[in-house]
């Protein structure tokens, strides 16, 4: 598990692909790792891809811009903003960028998605949150568009949609993995659980926690929910958990209610360690907080900007200079997300003139045959449900910023 949870220390971008003629053919990355080349002075150099694949895409994106959720859609399309902006420094295939406000709500995913489908767009970024993207997986399974959604983690996006296909490591995944982390590394430490029973992203990722915490022995002593409109105070669960002894609690949940939930612990002496999954990123960011209250708190990610590989630092600086602030995962995310369509793009030959429905069939029969080496995972690769194979890692917040336990 240490392995597993190892700190990816060579993240680089694989784009130079054997693509095939056609919209039916197949790809695969050569497997030599080596980035894309750029007129960027902080992105090593070298040839663009050669191959059938070019012209100009309409690639659109949904996300929540405004709302609670914001910090996260702006996050990912800023980091998609950028890729987009790298390849087309390439010359070859290009891409014509527009994103649209979800607010984090099914029914305006939807109508986001519809008025990307009359602006002419041939593959999705997004959605970016589960339970939008639960609602949009629907009609683009209907209309036939490719869809890769950057941070929604949810089983249910992907189910029975062979078109929908997944950035970030499921819930499962999360699940699992924090239990197999803290049953390793700190053994005999019994947990409490606060997470929301009316998101299919937080009861997603406690219902697997609880199963593997079954399967190696982890001692839960304390539960409790919540749901949106309880969410501003958890003293009754907080209560509970202190008075059962829980030195650890377990949030799958996002860092909007762990704030409170970090700042009302505070307030009534309670110090357990708090363990969050990848909803915890931007919780350092979140206007009016007092990143004090999470040091020592600890989650689940696929990705930490203080990373000090080159290729890191590189998209660091520069989402830096032009937000003026650190990226978070699903700035990653959607960073990533562009790059696997440009290159699932090139191994099925696609070509700008193509339809989207022609698009789709192309890239949903080469997405198992390609290898991603990027920011958020290196080697990653698709299973035909669409489901992503890469790990995360644990890292803690420690004077603000994320390190190595």
């Amino acid at each position: 598990m240490k392995k597993f949870f190892g700190i990816l220390l060579t993240l680089a971008m694989v784009l130079s692909l054997a693509a095939c003629g056609g919209s039916g053919g197949s790809g695969q990355a050569d497997g030599s790792g080596n980035p894309p080349a750029s007129t960027d002075n902080n992105q090593p150099g070298g040839d663009a891809p050669s191959g059938s694949a070019g012209g100009t895409f309409k690639l659109g994106g949904v996300g929540p811009l405004t709302g609670d959720a914001a910090i996260y859609g702006n996050a990912a399309m800023n980091g998609a903003k950028i890729a987009v902006d790298e390849i087309n420094a390439l010359g070859g295939i290009q891409f014509e960028f527009k994103a649209e406000d979800d607010v984090a709500d099914g029914e305006t995913s939807v109508n986001a998605y519809n008025t990307l489908m009359d602006w002419g767009m041939q593959v999705l970024v997004g959605p970016v949150t589960t339970g939008a993207a639960i609602a949009v997986s629907a009609e683009i399974y209907n209309d036939r568009v490719f869809a890769l959604t950057p941070s929604a983690s949810s089983t249910d996006v992907i189910s029975g949609k062979d078109n929908m296909f997944q950035v970030c490591f499921t819930d499962p995944n999360q699940g699992v993995g924090s239990a197999d982390y803290i049953s390793q590394n700190m053994p005999g430490a019994k947990v409490g659980i606060i997470y929301r029973n009316d998101d299919a992203y937080s009861q997603g990722i406690r219902d697997t926690f609880v199963a593997e915490a079954g399967k190696v022995g982890l001692e839960i002593v304390s539960e409790g929910t919540f749901t949106k409109d309880t969410q501003s105070d958890f003293s009754v669960q907080l209560t509970d958990a202190k008075s059962k002894g829980a030195d650890l609690i377990f949030l799958p949940t996002y860092y909007q209610p762990n704030a409170v939930i970090l700042n009302q612990a505070k307030g009534m002496g309670y110090a357990p360690t708090f363990f969050g999954v990848d909803g915890m990123d931007g919780i350092l960011a979140m206007p009016g907080f007092d990143t004090s209250l999470a040091e020592g708190v600890m989650l689940l990610t696929p990705f930490s900007a203080d990373a000090d590989d080159e290729r890191t630092q590189s998209f660091v600086a520069k989402y830096n200079e032009l937000h003026g602030e650190t990226p978070n995962q699903f700035a990653a995310d959607g960073y990533d997300a562009v790059y696997i369509i440009y290159e699932a793009l090139q191994a099925a030959g696609c070509t700008g003139d193509m339809s989207a429905e022609e698009i789709c069939e192309a890239i949903v029969a080469v997405m198992p045959t390609i290898s991603v080496d990027g920011l958020t995972g290196q080697g990653m690769t698709w299973a035909e449900s669409g489901e992503v194979s890469k790990a995360p890692m644990a890292v803690v917040i420690k004077d603000g910023v994320y390190v190595t336990p």
